[in-house]
């Protein structure tokens, strides 16, 4: 290969990624802006109407009583669990994707969120808890949930080996492994919510029932620090990893070769992916939809195959805030869970992807 040939690719290969950063940082700020407009609207809209220049007065504790108490005390709360939630189902379902290669590998889809509800459903059926405590029972159920399907699915190593499927092509064997293992789990633990649901008061079945739609009505300031916190945590972790991350999507050989320990990065990533999804499931319930639909629209933004986990948080944000508001008003004399709506458009916007990604040739 000759000096001016080398030359050439390496500034293409500038150029290229160039052009990927100047996208990125038009989508984010795109992104960021949307997220404006809707909080704005979120602390404006309810039954008493704040004007946009006295939410501004109320965030900087300026302005009357009265607007300080509902935009500060009831809809900053539930504003900033919406974003919170909306991030970490967002991340949760990227780091799940592209851990393993394949975009069925949602929580929702492989039964971590469902046994986050059958122990929060359990906890409140059985032991008559509530608040956070559900969330912690909620969080036990997930982790629970994931440590089977690894257990299963035959641990790490044997991904990581390639034995069971890991690297290049045995990728895609392996994460089909861990969603078809997860999707029975799926259907046991919805299975098991309907039996404790079946069994219950009607009163008490009722209040599970809201809680298994997902909803972020009702916001215990308890609540919002621990998410804010767990969301915290996990995501300086998960920065500390997203460079392996990347290196994992080249395969698990190329990772090898770059110096990555797969077994235990794989380890790692899951961890930080179930605890997403946990703390989100956990605060909010299994809100519907989320984590499959993020990441796939940020890839699409970004025009690229990567994990695209800033631009996956933001549009799991803007689509929880979005919905949320959507649920609040747009049906008269109900305000709706947030289930609901993001269940109504999620279906049709993945749908959506998919048939443009047929149109243009590119997988969504």
């Amino acid at each position: 290969m000759s000096a001016d040939t080398v030359t050439h690719d390496i500034r293409m290969l500038a150029a290229v990624r160039h052009a990927f950063r100047r996208r990125l940082l038009v989508v984010t700020a795109a992104l960021a802006a949307i997220l404006v407009v809707l909080a704005v609207l979120a602390l404006m809209l309810g039954d008493r109407i704040v004007a946009p220049a006295d939410v501004v007065a109320a965030l900087f504790g300026q302005g009357s009583g009265g607007d300080r108490f509902v935009v500060l005390g009831l809809r900053l709360p539930r504003l900033t669990l919406g974003l919170l939630v909306g991030a970490c189902f967002g991340l949760a379902g990227a780091v799940f994707q592209s851990l393993l290669r394949n975009p069925l590998a949602s929580p929702d889809i492989i039964g971590i969120s469902q046994g986050a509800s059958a122990a929060a459903v359990g906890a409140i059926l059985l032991l008559g808890l509530s608040g956070i405590a559900v969330s912690f029972a909620a969080f036990g159920g997930a982790v629970l949930v994931a440590a089977v399907i690894t257990l299963l699915a035959g641990g790490f190593g044997r991904v990581g080996s390639g034995r069971g499927g890991g690297a290049g092509g045995s990728g895609g064997a392996a994460g089909s492994r861990f969603v078809l293992i997860g999707i029975a789990l799926a259907f046991l633990a919805q299975a098991l919510i309907g039996y404790l649901l079946t069994r219950s008061d009607v009163r008490d079945a009722q209040s599970a029932l809201v809680w298994l739609i997902g909803s972020i009505g009702t916001v215990q300031p308890a609540e919002l620090i621990v998410t804010a916190v767990g969301a915290l945590v996990l995501t300086v972790a998960l920065a500390v990893l997203a460079p392996r991350l990347r290196m994992l999507q080249l395969g698990d050989e190329a990772a090898v070769g770059l110096g990555v320990r797969v077994t235990s990065t794989r380890l790692l990533l899951t961890l930080v992916g179930v605890g997403f999804a946990a703390v989100a499931t956990a605060a909010a319930g299994p809100v519907a939809f989320v984590a499959f639909v993020s990441a796939p629209i940020a890839r699409r933004l970004l025009g690229g195959l990567g994990p695209a986990l800033v631009t996956s948080a933001l549009v799991g944000a803007v689509v929880v805030t979005g919905a949320d508001i959507v649920a609040q008003h747009a049906f008269a004399g109900l305000q709706a869970p947030v289930g609901i709506v993001t269940g109504i458009i999620g279906a049709p916007v993945l749908l959506l992807l998919l048939a443009r990604g047929n149109r243009t040739g590119a997988s969504a």
